[in-house]
């Protein structure tokens, strides 16, 4: 693993530096998930493209740089510094609905989707979760039959994020009757203004909407929407998953750096439980910050290992559980130890994590045990995948 950075890539971030200080949105993201949010979240995926900061590792012919994944890095490092917007309703055509299409699609849907993602003109949700096939994914019973050139898909999804804003969905189907577990399975691109889609919010504890829940009644979805093959989709859907719960998180893992970093100064200037002095000096709540900057920073040193392997395998691994799995238990710790040091304080307290404040990131730490497939879920994959131990019968 190369942790150097070369005279170009130091350039490069100087470059990124200058233009984010000039260019980051001065006013916060508006809370929910409605039309206002995703107004904002495309306006300023546009403004990046229109400066030449979207898609920085995507292929130059679809809309992106074509530079390095280690640039990419650098990108979200100087973006989390510059205390740039939650990427929001943009987070699944960008981290891995497009990355999907660059590794599986054919050029033609290559040519029509990614620019579209890049430039901020439509929001992309996942539609795999269903109610009897969550972290259970090969479980899924949403059909599709195969009518001439089209795909006649009934069923539903849950936990569809996103769903009441996206144009487009990447859908994992059953198109194989007889079929079962991760036989049989197409991963087709849906539009989500077709006839026979009906898309319900689903409330959550912090008051937002993004998860839903999609029916599909009939939907007509043409055949040249499938991406792969037919009978294809479980080797397509794990390609998305290993971004999903790899580098997909990078992002994030990086911002955290920061919220970290925040935490502690907070640490700084609010008074202990003694009354007396600052909570930083208390040995509970020292050893509590000491822990999460270890783990935070132990997490980046395994990002920009995986990006050294990536850049020679060509596709993540299943090691991205292993980002997924610390990734989730540092955030369900942090959002904790933050409601520790604040307490009621907590529920009026804003800071510069999203909209929400710290209470905001506690409710939707909840749910870093699940998406992307819960942590036991994330467990067996190490276990097997990369540990190379038996399989779970169980």
């Amino acid at each position: 693993m190369d942790l150097d950075f070369t005279p170009d890539e130091r350039a490069f971030r100087d470059e990124v530096r200058a233009w984010l200080a000039d260019h980051v949105p001065t006013e916060p993201r508006p809370h929910g998930d409605g039309p206002d949010s995703r107004e904002f979240d495309l306006a300023w995926q546009r403004a990046q493209y229109d400066g030449g900061w979207a898609g920085i590792s995507w292929p130059a012919e679809f809309g992106g740089r074509g530079l390095s994944t280690i640039q990419q890095l650098i990108w979200y490092e100087e973006y989390a510094s510059a205390d740039a917007p939650w990427i929001g309703a943009c987070f699944v055509g960008i981290n891995h609905g497009g990355p999907t299409l660059i590794a599986r699609a054919d050029d033609e849907q290559k040519s029509f989707h990614l620019p579209r993602i890049l430039r901020g003109d439509v929001v992309w949700c996942q539609g795999f979760s269903e109610p009897e096939a969550g972290s259970d994914l090969a479980n899924i019973k949403t059909r599709a039959v195969v009518d001439g050139d089209e795909l006649v898909v009934t069923g539903q999804k849950i936990w569809t994020s996103f769903a009441n804003m996206a144009d487009y969905q990447e859908l994992l189907l059953r198109t194989d009757p007889e079929s079962s577990r991760h036989k049989g399975l197409t991963w087709v691109i849906c539009d989500m203004s077709a006839p026979g889609i009906t898309t319900r919010p689903i409330s959550t504890l912090d008051r937002g909407a993004e998860f839903c829940e999609v029916f599909y009644d009939e939907v007509r979805i043409p055949i040249s929407n499938v991406v792969g093959d037919i009978g294809d989709g479980w080797s397509v859907a794990m390609s998305t998953l290993s971004l999903e719960r790899g580098t997909g998180f990078m992002a994030e893992i990086i911002d955290t750096t920061k919220t970290i970093d925040d935490l502690i100064e907070l640490a700084r200037h609010r008074t202990g439980p003694d009354g007396r002095r600052p909570l930083i000096a208390d040995d509970e709540y020292a050893r509590r910050l000491a822990a999460l900057k270890a783990e935070i920073t132990t997490l980046r040193s395994m990002a920009y290992r995986a990006i050294s392997r990536n850049r020679r395998a060509g596709q993540p691994g299943p090691e991205g559980s292993m980002l997924r799995l610390g990734y989730g238990n540092l955030l369900q710790s942090m959002a904790r130890l933050a409601m520790d040091m604040l307490g009621t304080d907590a529920l009026v307290y804003i800071d510069r994590f999203r909209s929400g404040g710290w209470s905001g990131m506690w409710l939707r730490s909840f749910a870093s045990g699940m998406g992307g497939g819960t942590f036991e879920i994330q467990r067996n994959i190490i276990g097997e995948r990369v540990l190379g131990l038996p399989r779970d019968r169980s």
